[in-house]
């Protein structure tokens, strides 16, 4: 279906509707490369113009990647809830952007609304906001998932403790460890992603995670972000495996080139629910993700990357994962090229996942060859503290020495917390209390005495 809009006298015309989102997306370096982008502002905002135009409805009836080439497509159609989209489906996308701006749009409603939204109506409102109301949107979804802790309430902020080693060398993961708990992080999981996916020697580090997590009776849950199939072994073997990995896109082609589909999603699922290792839920699934990751498999099919990228949240949500991490800018300069443009797409997935109904939290990161420094990953942190963003990443020194990127650090997520009022996970709380780790008032107190924690690297 074409469409089209009228500037100073010129109409610019857009053939389909995944030509349509493509240019009405805000600029980025991915779009340009993958030749999608509008040649110049003007029809960039013709684009938006005509998005603001075209009915909710249209994005079931023309699909941004055929029903019948796409398995993704056909999820996304085939578990729509009519009924959940029913009090929008008269809107247009503009107005649909300002009914979510609107205090009717509460958080019980848009709660309620998830189901009966698809990835593309979310990443086309998207692109007719500004950040201010990305963050406004987003801050008013409330999505709380459960394993040993419960992740997502107002007013928390969890923290991934990823305490990777180059060598995977266990006294030095530990250090890391005990290092993130003693400022309070670990909270949304302790994730480590190995230096190899061989099944003996994930299961070697899943054991010393579980053996410091029984030891201490810490109320969260561990995870070695190794591939599915890895998972899958070790859940055959009763590994002591709390959590399984994936990375996914949002096209069929993107999840072939990560060696997985639906079909074998859902096995991980089902296998690990039969573990029944969670104490209070039974959220199995850690997803990530990230804008870029269609285009750099060259499995885009043409749809831009914050399109592609919204679509993996469909994936995701079929499987009700506990954590949904957006790796905003770890694919690089080429996707996403500086500050500017990795802020606004970790405003965007965020924005996206949580409407969709999904647990979003963000690695607020970047390559050391992009046009972006720490204060661009100040700005974010901060930006995505008052959005109610569920967690972020804590490592050391904000420096991963395995992955080799920039994040954030222990002393960040302290900061975000304290300057925002917010607190850990209710039970993870009362454990860092109860240890002298942590005050009532929210505050991580000096330890004179570690020997007690210390002992884990002896």
């Amino acid at each position: 279906m074409p469409y089209r809009h009228t500037i100073q006298q010129h109409t610019y015309n857009f053939d389909t509707l995944t030509t349509l989102l493509a240019k009405a997306s805000p600029f980025r370096s991915g779009d340009a490369l993958a030749g999608v982008a509008a040649a110049d502002y003007k029809e960039r905002v013709a684009a938006q113009l005509a998005l603001a135009d075209v009915p909710l409805k249209n994005f079931l009836e023309e699909a941004v990647i055929p029903y019948e080439q796409d398995e993704v497509t056909r999820l996304i159609i085939d578990s729509h809830n009519e009924q959940a989209f029913a009090p929008v489906a008269h809107f247009t996308t503009g107005q649909f952007r300002d009914w979510l701006l609107s205090d009717e749009a509460d958080p019980v409603t848009l709660k309620k609304l998830a189901p009966g939204l698809t990835p593309e109506m979310v990443a086309a409102v998207s692109k007719l906001m500004r950040n201010q109301d990305l963050i406004c949107v987003a801050r008013k979804c409330e999505v709380i998932t459960t394993f040993r802790n419960t992740l997502g309430l107002k007013g928390r902020l969890s923290v991934r403790l990823q305490p990777n080693h180059p060598t995977d060398d266990p006294k030095g993961i530990a250090a890391s460890i005990v290092d993130g708990l003693l400022y309070g992080s670990g909270d949304a999981v302790i994730g480590i992603n190995p230096a190899t996916d061989s099944p003996d020697h994930v299961a070697t580090l899943l054991q010393m995670l579980d053996a410091i997590i029984q030891r201490f009776n810490i109320p969260t849950q561990s995870c070695v972000l190794c591939h599915v199939t890895t998972s899958l072994q070790l859940i055959q073997q009763k590994a002591p495996l709390d959590l399984v990995f994936q990375s996914i896109g949002g096209t069929e082609k993107t999840n072939k080139s990560f060696g997985i589909n639906l079909a074998l999603l859902q096995e991980a699922y089902d296998a690990a629910l039969t573990l029944q290792r969670g104490t209070l839920g039974s959220n199995v699934m850690y997803f990530e993700t990230g804008q870029g990751s269609s285009l750099s498999a060259n499995a885009h099919e043409g749809v831009d990357q914050q399109t592609c990228e919204a679509r993996a949240y469909a994936v995701a949500r079929k499987f009700s994962p506990l954590l949904v991490n957006t790796v905003v800018g770890f694919i690089g300069p080429e996707y996403l090229f500086d500050g500017k443009q990795i802020i606004r797409a970790a405003l965007e997935d965020h924005f996206c996942g949580k409407l969709l109904g999904l647990p979003m939290g963000v690695d607020v990161c970047y390559t050391n060859h992009a046009e972006a420094d720490q204060d661009d990953m100040d700005n974010l942190l901060t930006l995505l503290g008052v959005a109610g963003c569920n967690y972020i990443m804590g490592i050391p020194g904000a420096d991963d020495i395995m992955l080799n990127y920039q994040s954030t650090s222990f002393h960040d997520a302290l900061y975000v917390r304290k300057v925002l009022g917010l607190r850990p996970a209710p039970e993870f709380e009362q454990w860092l209390i109860k240890q002298g780790i942590m005050n009532e008032e929210g505050a991580v107190v000096p330890v004179e005495d570690r020997h007690r924690l210390l002992q884990l690297i002896n």
